[in-house]
């Protein structure tokens, strides 16, 4: 067979291609931003403090070499997503890759946990999502292809007590990366979920010692403890890249094992 037939490593490489990712200041936005920009990719980091994205945009490019913008935006308001990628568009003249890892958490029993934590938590992580899928959607089909990345979770397919808000979001986040998947494979648009499972970001870090994530966190593993942020990074890059060309509506577990138990 032909190099060409056979083109190994090289489907990994993304120069030349430009990436939005959403909460990419921080967490496994920060981490898989960081692998994009050291496999060739320009970025665009998206999050609500623009500080803090200018900052973290230094440090990738610094890095990596290549180019990184921040875009302060609220993913769940529709103007502002089309905002960041007409923004994108003037920057790169393409959009390549989108990421949705902007999400957020509000733990709590049913009888504590309040409509408006709820609905902060489905706005967020459901809405937020789809909106900047569906910004994406257009270039994307003008371009010919696209690769969208959908931070699911574990807790999307399984579940976990006192969670409701945050498990019913990221279960939405799993259908919504199927139906989409379906309806944009016919315009070369691949899109597949990443469902992490215990990785010790900012969000977990106020359960990270309890006993609760002794038992159900760590313990429901195969790993045994917690995940690093550079274990997504690979996950990440593959999903983005040429490898995963065929590819869709898959969720690809990154857990430690938690959903093989």
């Amino acid at each position: 067979m032909s190099n060409e037939t056979l083109p190994g490593i090289k489907q990994f490489d993304l120069s030349g291609k430009s990436a939005i990712v959403t909460g990419g200041s921080k967490g496994l936005g920060f981490a898989m931003a960081a692998a994009l920009a050291s496999a060739g990719a320009n970025i665009m980091l998206v999050n609500r403090n623009a500080a803090e994205g200018e900052s973290a945009a230094q440090v990738l490019q610094h890095d990596f070499g290549t180019q990184v913008i921040s875009f302060a935006a609220d993913i769940t308001n529709i103007g502002q997503t089309e905002a960041m990628v007409d923004k994108a568009m003037d920057t790169f003249g393409k959009i390549d890759i989108l990421i949705n890892s902007a999400g957020i958490n509000i733990r709590g029993a049913i009888d504590e946990v309040t409509p408006e934590d709820f609905n902060k938590v489905m706005d967020v992580n459901v809405n937020g999502t789809w909106l900047c899928c569906r910004a994406v959607t257009p270039p994307m089909k003008k371009n010919g292809s696209g690769k969208i990345i959908n931070l699911a979770s574990t807790l999307g397919v399984v579940g976990l007590a006192n969670r409701t808000p945050y498990t019913a979001s990221k279960g939405a986040v799993v259908q919504m990366t199927r139906a989409l998947a379906l309806e944009l494979a016919p315009f070369n648009i691949n899109v597949n979920a990443i469902c992490p499972g215990p990785f010790l970001t900012e969000m977990n870090l106020p359960i990270a010692h309890t006993e609760e994530a002794k038992k159900f966190v760590v313990g429901a593993t195969a790993m045994g403890r917690w995940a690093e942020l550079r274990e997504i990074q690979g996950a990440a890059i593959f999903l983005a890249s040429d490898a995963a060309s065929y590819m869709v509506g898959s969720l690809l577990m990154v857990d430690g094992g938690w959903t093989a138990k």
